[in-house]
Parts: structure tokens; C-alpha cells; sequence
């Protein structure tokens, strides 16, 4: 599949998602040859949309395989295992959300084309919440004592406010992704899509004139040979005299012996 072929089908799904008609946008990602980690991610998020986080989590799994640095692949993954009650492998994925974080307080996708950032301070969270599930009250505190030092500063009352829910043995809800955010293709490459190609479609250009029934690429027409022809020389009257005479004289003689 060339690469615009990919950006149309791309394209045309993201549009199927933001009218909302998830069957059409599911039906054009899986359309798409040897879909990238991106289109994995797309995926999923629509059988979200639907409701199938089985379905989901299989486009996932596809996701991090084909980018293990993927952070918000981990992190979704996380989620829906979280949804399917499947604790240790969303507290799995948790940590490798972390890991992909690489310290960072956070990771904008927006270069990618995808309109979210990644908190670490949410990641935090989201692991102390699944080791309510699996009843690891301390590290869920010290989770969460994590996440209050990465949220900026003045913003953290909800974090403390979580913080006494866990000292009271009261389980925490994971954050959820936001649904309907999907990475998209780079504008310029969509604002391409209806231009002309670099080398253009090849067209069969007739003459302007009608009696001219050559059809194709002019260069290749066959060239008629045309002779260059000198003018006449103006007849010089002296010499035409002199013509004259030595004709009637070679009559007279009865000609050339």
C-alpha cells in the first residue's frame, strides 16, 4: 500500500469516527495493509465505541507489539484490562506506562496526531487504584504519594482527597482515557491528497490543428525530411545571347563530330 493510499484510507475513517458511525470507521482501519501502531490504537478505541473491549484489548495487544515504547498503548491497555477485572495485567501494564515515561512528568502525543498528554501523576493513580483491586493498600499509598510530587503544584487536592480514600480501604475507579481521541494523519499530507501528483497523469494531446491527425507526445512524432532549396538565379541577358548562338552554330555544322 503506498503511503498515500494509506493517508486516504486513514483519512476517510477518521471522518467515519467523527460523524459517529463507528461500523464504517472500523471497516476502513482494518482496510488498511500492514496497519502501524497507530492504526492498532485506532482500532481499539472504536471497539470501545461499540462496546467490545475484547475486541479492544486484541488491537492493543497488536499496538505494543508493534511499538513497546508506546506509552498511551500501555496505558489504554491498562484500562481495559482494569474494565475486564483483569488486576495483574492492568497493574502490569501500569508500570510500563511508567517505564515509557522515562521520568518525564508527562508525554504530548500531539506531534503524532494524537490530541492527549499522558500524566505520569495519572499513570501513578491509575496503579494505586488496581492495587486497591488486588489488596496492596501500602503500595497503593505510596502510589499515590508519587502522583501528588508529579501533579503541578496547587492542583493536587483530588490526589489528597484519594490519598485518605485509600486509608480508609476505599477503592479508587481508574482514570479513563478520553473515548473518540485517535491519532490522526498530518494535516499537510490530507491537504495533498486532491493535489496533483509529482509526475502528474499522463494525457494524449492532439494538435490544435484539425487536419493534423497525429495523436500522441509531440517529441515522438516523425519528422518528414524536408530538403532546402536554394532560389533561382536571375537569367543574366549576355549570357543567354551567347546560349543561343553556339546552339544555332552546332546546328549549322550538323552537330558534334
Amino acid at each position: 500500500m503506498s503511503y498515500r493510499d494509506l493517508v486516504k484510507g486513514w483519512h476517510e475513517a477518521v471522518q467515519a469516527l467523527d460523524r459517529e458511525d463507528w461500523n464504517l470507521a472500523l471497516e476502513l482501519f482494518s482496510r488498511i495493509e500492514e496497519p502501524s501502531s497507530k492504526i492498532c490504537f485506532n482500532m481499539s478505541c472504536v471497539h470501545l465505541l461499540t462496546g467490545n473491549p475484547e475486541a479492544a484489548l486484541q488491537a492493543l495487544d497488536q499496538t505494543v507489539t508493534k511499538d513497546s515504547c508506546l506509552a498511551v498503548g500501555f496505558f489504554l491497555r491498562g484500562m481495559v484490562h482494569f474494565q475486564l477485572e483483569r488486576f495483574p495485567e492492568a497493574l502490569s501494564d501500569y508500570v510500563q506506562a511508567l517505564v515509557n515515561l522515562r521520568n518525564n512528568t508527562f508525554i504530548d502525543y500531539k506531534q503524532l496526531g494524537l490530541r492527549y498528554k499522558l500524566q505520569a501523576w495519572e499513570v501513578l493513580y491509575n496503579m494505586a487504584a488496581v492495587q486497591c483491586q488486588l489488596g496492596l493498600w501500602e503500595e497503593a499509598t505510596k502510589s499515590l504519594e508519587k502522583a501528588i510530587s508529579k501533579r503541578p503544584q496547587g492542583s493536587s487536592a483530588t490526589l489528597k482527597a484519594a490519598l485518605d480514600r485509600i486509608q480508609k480501604r476505599t477503592f479508587l475507579d481508574v482514570l479513563q482515557f478520553p473515548m473518540g481521541e485517535i491519532f490522526r494523519p498530518r494535516k499537510k499530507d490530507v491537504e495533498q491528497l486532491n493535489s496533483m501528483d509529482f509526475l502528474g497523469k499522463p494525457k494524449v494531446i492532439s494538435s490544435v490543428n484539425p487536419n493534423d491527425k497525429y495523436i500522441g507526445f509531440e517529441p515522438l512524432r516523425p519528422q518528414r525530411i524536408h530538403w532546402p532549396v536554394s532560389p533561382m538565379e536571375p537569367v543574366n541577358p549576355l549570357k543567354m545571347d551567347k546560349l543561343v548562338r553556339l546552339k544555332s552554330t552546332v546546328q549549322g555544322n550538323g552537330g558534334v563530330g
